[in-house]
């Protein structure tokens, strides 16, 4: 009996040693196979990936355009273009403007009324004018920031604050331009419809522009002719208007990805947007200058809607003439005005 059980086990270890011997090659093979295999599948993903860096359409169920390309070869002309030439040179334009108006204040000076005031107002700008000016001037100014905010904010910003809150700054950034920027596109409508007849370049305004509007050089004090609107106001009026239009148009482009743009269109329209944004930005740098302490009395127009006599016949003495019977007499000291407060 013990023998017959020893014969069985025995009989088992050899019939389980012939399957291993036999099974061996079966395993190595396999794992041969897997190797191969693993190996082409690298290098039908390489050949796969080759193609789709050089522009080959694949298929895919999307109907959008150029929806067979995965990625677009061309757009890295766009980026460069954008980040190694455009962002630098923006930044330079930006801030030797800055600096120019930096250096006319301190070499150059403000332009000063020549003659003292007279205490009689004139009305220049209507509650409506006023409310337009100043929301459009929050309205771009606010554009502009979130816009320089997004193109520099990663270089300037980001490297100082917790990722978290850098996250949360250029979202809100890039929400409030996109929700904000066809506002502009609004209020650039209402402006072209409420002074353009104002701004029509005449012969008037070439004698201006020969004197530098009497702000610099041998020129400076001499208060050149003007009519309602002298030359350099004109110019930033135009200037706002056409490349403001420029700006707004292909910011919906951008905004608005829904008329079959391309990203070749999308590129384009983001170069143009930068370009025209730029130069606005340098424009209205000079024109905030004189707004501020460029000129006297040129703030107080546009924030009470009156100017003084003198600084009407000096700077726009054509308009003076056609509305000076509209003047409104100086209160006089010691008296109560029409609401009953003294003047003392």
């Amino acid at each position: 009996m013990q023998f017959a059980k020893q014969s069985t086990v025995t009989l088992l270890v050899m019939l389980a040693s012939i399957l291993m011997m036999f099974s061996m090659p079966t395993y190595a093979e396999q794992k041969h196979n897997d190797t191969a295999q693993k190996e082409m599948v690298q290098l039908a993903g390489a050949d796969y990936w080759r193609e789709v860096k050089g522009g080959v359409e694949g298929t895919t169920t999307s109907a959008s355009p150029e929806h067979g390309v995965l990625i677009s070869v061309p757009g890295q002309t766009w980026f460069i273009l954008k980040e190694k030439w455009m962002s630098p040179a923006a930044a330079v334009a930006i801030f030797g403007s800055i600096m120019m108006v930096v250096l006319a204040y301190f070499l150059v000076g403000p332009l000063m009324l020549s003659k003292p005031r007279t205490g009689r107002k004139l009305t220049r700008w209507s509650r409506m004018d006023r409310a337009l000016h100043w929301t459009m001037a929050f309205t771009f100014l606010t554009l502009a920031f979130s816009g320089l905010m997004l193109v520099y904010g990663k270089h300037f910003l980001k490297p100082y604050i917790p990722t978290d809150i850098w996250g949360l700054v250029i979202y809100t950034a890039k929400q409030y331009h996109n929700y904000i920027g066809p506002i502009f596109y609004i209020l650039l409508i209402f402006i072209l419809l409420k002074w353009w007849r104002k701004s029509l370049f005449t012969k008037t305004d070439v004698q201006w522009f020969m004197k530098l509007g009497g702000m610099v050089g041998k020129h400076k004090g001499s208060h050149p002719s003007a009519g309602f609107s002298n030359g350099g106001e004109k110019a930033i009026y135009w200037l706002l208007i056409v490349f403001g239009a420029v700006a707004a148009t292909s910011g919906v482009i951008l905004d608005f990805p829904i008329f079959d743009q391309t990203r070749r269109d999308m590129e384009i329209a983001n170069l143009v947007h930068m370009i025209s944004a730029l130069i606005l930005i340098c424009g209205f740098v000079f024109h905030i200058y004189i707004g501020l302490v460029g000129m006297e009395g040129a703030l107080e127009g546009m924030v009470t809607g009156k100017v003084d006599e003198t600084w009407a016949k000096e700077h726009h003495d054509q308009w003076y003439e056609e509305v000076k019977d509209q003047l409104e007499e100086a209160p006089v000291k010691g008296r109560s005005n029409k609401d009953g407060v003294s003047n003392e």
